[in-house]
């Protein structure tokens, strides 16, 4: 047996090595950085043109709307449109998420179930969310019931079509280890099938949320009121017909702000900590 032995490496002579990069390429790699100029630059686009225009009822200034948003906030208006709105969504948004990994897993499962998805999914998901409305009214009455029925209408299609073709999507050698560990049924939509399709179903619980989210201030926009109180898009309309423009830009704005908080604290989170952090996504 040869004895181990280490050689030490000098060195390259003539030869710099920068142990890290310049602190101007090091901030620039910060996406919170890149991405918050972006909106400094569209902010500054927009005051630059209600100037140019200057008229403030058809688009008041960014400053104007910044003014109304802090006194929306200040006074608790807006924070109490928001919460109404933001509540109808999570119900909704999570029941369609339910019965989205219902119908899924049945999918999988059984060949019945999968033409029951295909079909429904035919069938429904063209349909706008926002054209059930005069039914669920009809059937549920004016309050949040209403909205919930299109939220869930909304949510529920997406989010089975991403989360069956991601399951559709596992590699048979997964399958076949799956099975060889006796694992059936939903056992083995669970440990099997989610985390290798998660990738697929993250994009689906960003379009469900994208599309609740809208179907949401577009039913308030034209309906309003759930159970006597209006919700941002109430808040939006009722602001219109007052001729508030920079009311109205603050409530858009609003709608904005949790969009960009949803996407970069929530979903951003959750693929950096499963599949970016497994290396299934860069």
């Amino acid at each position: 047996m040869r004895q181990e032995y280490e050689i030490t490496l000098e060195p390259l002579p003539g030869v710099r090595v920068e142990r890290e990069l310049p602190w101007r390429q090091r901030l620039w790699q910060q996406g919170w950085l890149r991405k918050g100029l972006i909106l400094i630059v569209l902010a500054i686009l927009w005051e630059a043109v209600a100037r140019y225009q200057n008229n403030d009822l058809l688009l008041p200034s960014f400053l104007q709307t910044l003014s109304a948003f802090c006194d929306g906030m200040a006074s608790g208006e807006l924070l109490s449109k928001v919460g109404i709105s933001l509540a109808v969504l999570i119900k909704g948004y999570l029941i369609g998420i339910v019965l989205a990994f219902a119908l899924t897993t049945l999918a999988v499962s059984t060949q019945l179930g999968r033409d029951l998805l295909s079909t429904l999914t035919s069938m429904f998901n063209p349909l706008p969310a926002i054209a059930l409305l005069p039914l669920a009214l009809l059937w549920f009455g004016l309050g949040q019931n209403s909205l919930i029925f299109v939220l869930v209408h909304s949510v529920l299609w997406a989010l089975a079509l991403n989360t069956y073709s991601g399951f559709l999507g596992v590699s048979e050698t997964l399958r076949m280890a799956g099975r060889n560990y006796g694992l059936k049924g939903l056992r083995f939509v669970l440990f099997i099938l989610i985390p290798a399709a998660l990738p697929s179903i993250l994009a689906g619980l960003k379009i469900g949320w994208a599309f609740a989210w809208r179907t949401l201030i577009a039913a308030e926009l034209v309906f309003g009121a759930t159970s006597g109180k209006g919700g941002l898009g109430w808040y939006i309309f009722q602001n219109r017909n007052e001729l508030y423009t920079d009311k109205v830009f603050a409530g858009l704005a609003v709608v904005i702000l949790i969009g960009l908080l949803v996407e970069n604290l929530v979903f951003d989170t959750l693929e950096r900590v499963t599949v970016k952090r497994w290396g299934m996504q860069r």
